[in-house]
């Protein structure tokens, strides 16, 4: 059944924050469909809200099984997946440790420094003067800081930390040759900071984890400076640097958005939901789960050892969930999109990326009544790197 299917490179064509018409015709006629990304063998690409859901939550799905194989992707060279390459047991074991810095009652206490440091990059804008970068000035520094800030990296380092994730996510040479130099010194960066932390604990993440992991809780060492190194560096900033960017380019170009937020600011929280529905933030879909048997899904059966690519975007703009799933409804309840994920993966730092993106939005809206694009639609820079897209340089006046 599977072998007659045409295979289509992937990704598909994509424009602003648009997500291509490929997706939408697939969804009607062929949900599961072979594609062939840069690099990796061929796999399943699943596209339907209902059948993203089975792929990334069924335990008969894995992606410990996609460990040293040729799995499909962006890149030449694989990246090392840490955390994201694991299953049930080992993964929830991690999980659950790094989730202590995640709970409601921190977030929430975090909610004012973020909010602060929101307003001193706006400070900075300001007295900068326009035209301003929202992608320089605010979307990249923002998350930078504040996952610095939790690791407990000294504060002279920030800069080189922003510099490597710029780099681990951008790569839109896809050679693959950052991994080479970014991924050492990231590894070696975070084992001295482990090394620190024995000497001297702290109460910051990494001191927790350096605790769980020396008393005893299993978390061996290269779990250790994987998880703080590029699963909450890169993890924590991508999502933030690239959808506030996306966001504000999407309320600037349809102004009716815009205002209405500004008229009712109380449903921001309902906005910046639809918003991660809509604006599709990866450049293609990732980390392939790998069937463990034969399963069906639709009309297709995947064998045993097939990888099947789950495409969030695609599945945020199902009909059959979404009503006028084209449209942004800023006040869209219920929303059950699949921006972060879904299951046992399901994005750790979600509710810390909602927080920075409110927070970020707010500010904007208050400080900037007047706010427009200072080169119109088309002075926008575009980047469609190996795992995120969006603005490269977003100008805007005020």
């Amino acid at each position: 059944m599977s072998t007659r299917r045409t295979v289509r490179a992937y990704p598909f064509d994509m424009h602003e924050t648009s997500v291509s018409e490929t997706y939408h015709q697939l969804q009607r006629d062929e949900p599961m469909s072979r594609v062939q990304l840069p690099f990796g063998e061929q796999a399943w690409l699943a596209t339907k809200y209902a059948d993203v859901k089975l792929v990334t939550a069924d335990p008969r799905f894995s992606r410990e099984l996609a460990q040293g194989l040729d799995q499909p992707r962006m890149r030449r060279q694989q990246m090392g997946d840490g955390i994201m390459g694991m299953d049930p047991p080992d993964h929830t074991r991690l999980r659950r440790l790094v989730m202590k810095a995640f709970t409601a009652r921190r977030l929430e206490a975090m909610r004012e420094s973020v909010r602060t440091l929101t307003h001193e990059l706006i400070d900075a804008m300001i007295e900068n003067g326009a035209p301003g970068d929202v992608v320089e000035d605010l979307a990249r520094p923002l998350p930078v800081t504040v996952i610095c800030n939790l690791l407990g990296v000294p504060k002279e380092d920030h800069s080189i930390f922003r510099e490597w994730t710029q780099a681990l996510v951008s790569d839109a040479t896809a050679k693959g040759d950052v991994l080479d130099v970014y991924g050492d010194q990231l590894d070696n960066y975070v084992a001295q900071l482990v090394a620190q932390r024995r000497e001297d604990p702290t109460d910051d993440l990494l001191g927790a984890l350096v605790y769980a992991r020396d008393a005893g809780d299993k978390l061996s060492e290269n779990e250790l400076i994987s998880i703080a190194g590029a699963g909450l560096l890169t993890g924590g900033v991508e999502t933030v640097s690239s959808a506030l960017p996306s966001f504000m380019f999407t309320l600037l170009t349809q102004p009716e958005l815009l205002a209405q937020l500004r008229a009712q600011p109380e449903i921001l929280p309902t906005a910046v939901e639809e918003l991660l529905r809509w604006v599709p933030i990866n450049t293609a879909a990732m980390f392939a789960r790998y069937a463990r048997e034969d399963i069906r899904i639709g009309d297709v059966v995947v064998r045993a050892g097939d990888p099947v690519l789950p495409a969030l975007h695609a599945a945020n703009r199902d009909p059959e969930v979404f009503a006028n799933p084209d449209v942004i409804d800023l006040t869209r309840s219920p929303n059950p999109h699949v921006a972060f994920g879904h299951g046992p993966h399901h994005c750790i730092g979600a509710q810390l990326a909602r927080l920075e993106l409110q927070e970020a939005l707010k500010a904007i809206l208050e400080r900037f009544p007047e706010l427009r694009l200072a080169d119109g639609r088309d002075g926008v820079k575009w980047e469609y790197g190996v795992i995120v897209r969006g603005p490269s340089l977003l100008r805007v006046a005020w």
